[in-house]
């Protein structure tokens, strides 16, 4: 299993100074842990994405800000990890890496982006931030101002935007001073599914405005798009994802290993979401203490796009993601696998267990795994709903999560 993520001094610091945190480890407030429950509730009434707007509240903005946002920040840098090198391409002819964060509030993508950048070679970014909120983009700015002084090695500038996607309709939803220069990086982070709710063709106005944001994107650019790990908020994406990937002209650089349909929306009660290892701040740790909670792990669900046809493995037979958690049960070891040909549950019964596909022993959601040989047998005439790995079958792990 690969470390933890873990977010940097400097990033907590700007997040205690500006929520008013005397310092990180500060135990919180009854007012902010009255607000984490009262954001809870809010988060996961129904499930359907309907938007507030917490953040003009003082209470539920401190309590965001100290639980939730350190939460968010991690995921999208989850995500940058596992671009990596991807991420600037060698092709680029320009010096300034633009980033464009798309429903920021208060800045969750760019300072995800300023930060993990500072961390690994000396850039020099543009960052545009994009909300309907005003009050959102003043915290982003606070934040920006908080922590970029705190950085070495890089040369960052940030520009707010105030826009509604909601209330604009067609190319003049993006200002046309975004059409001087591609983006390199574009983010959406639990912004998607908040969009439309109301409107009968919203999975249309969806994917209208992502391959809007797609034609800012520069060749060798990447999109990530990240939602919570509702069932609601996950199925939304897929639909989003099958009809982009219609017109053939980006591809899927993970955790898809494919751009066939989504198999998750063949059944209504699927979906498909990630568990990622972190190592949750104090300040969180000590608001989990105080609610109940237990942040021990990152769960969303995502999708990275490019245009250049860069994937996070190569596409090759025999490749599967696993997209369930390793369910030992009785003489058996059991797990959901993805490809392009569906979503097979596939075992190993522990008497078949064998050096050459002992890796199952290590499966876990999101890895991703090849197997040559999975065998289905019949039963009452009809074949088997769970595949089998053989002792003869090789498993190997490609790469971990």
């Amino acid at each position: 299993m690969p470390l933890s993520r873990v977010l940097s001094d400097p990033l907590l610091q700007a997040i205690c100074d500006v929520s008013g945190i005397p310092k990180e480890g500060s135990v919180p407030s009854r007012t902010v842990v009255e607000g984490v429950l009262a954001l809870s509730e809010r988060f996961t009434r129904g499930g359907n994405g309907t938007p507030s707007a917490y953040l003009e509240d003082t209470q539920l903005r401190a309590a965001y800000l100290q639980y939730y946002f350190p939460v968010n920040l991690a995921k999208v840098q989850t995500l940058l990890d596992e671009v990596g090198r991807d991420l600037i391409s060698t092709d680029r002819d320009r010096e300034t890496f633009r980033v464009l964060d798309i429903g920021s509030g208060p800045g969750t993508g760019v300072m995800a982006v300023v930060d993990w950048f500072s961390r690994r070679q000396p850039s020099s970014l543009h960052c545009v931030a994009v909300d309907r909120s005003k009050t959102a983009l003043a915290l982003c700015e606070q934040l920006w101002q908080g922590l970029v002084p705190r950085l070495s090695g890089i040369n960052a500038r940030l520009v707010t935007e105030p826009v509604d996607l909601e209330r604009v309709q067609g190319m003049r939803v993006l200002p046309l001073t975004w059409q001087d220069q591609p983006f390199d990086l574009i983010i959406m982070a639990n912004c998607l599914s908040e969009l439309f709710v109301r409107d009968a063709a919203a999975t249309e106005r969806r994917v209208g405005l992502v391959k809007q944001l797609l034609d800012l994107l520069d060749r060798c650019g990447t999109f990530i798009l990240v939602e919570p790990a509702s069932r609601f908020a996950a199925r939304a994406l897929h639909f989003v994802r099958d009809r982009v990937l219609k017109e053939g002209r980006w591809t899927v650089y993970s955790p898809c290993l494919h751009e066939q349909p989504c198999p998750a929306l063949v059944k209504e009660q699927d979906w498909c979401h990630e568990e990622r290892p972190w190592q949750p701040p104090t300040i969180v740790n000590l608001v989990d203490r105080e609610v109940g909670f237990i942040k021990d792990a990152l769960k969303f669900s995502y999708l990275i796009l490019r245009k250049d046809g860069k994937t996070l493995v190569p596409r090759e037979p025999g490749l599967y993601r696993i997209v369930s958690e390793l369910r030992v049960m009785k003489g058996e070891k059991r797990a959901w696998l993805c490809h392009e040909g569906g979503r097979p549950e596939v075992g190993r019964l522990d008497r078949e267990r064998s050096a050459a596909n002992a890796a199952v022993d290590d499966w876990h959601r999101g890895a991703i795994v090849r197997i040559d040989e999975i065998v289905r047998g019949r039963r009452r005439g009809r074949e088997a709903t769970v595949g089998r790995i053989p002792s003869s079958a090789s498993v190997d792990m490609v790469r971990s999560i």
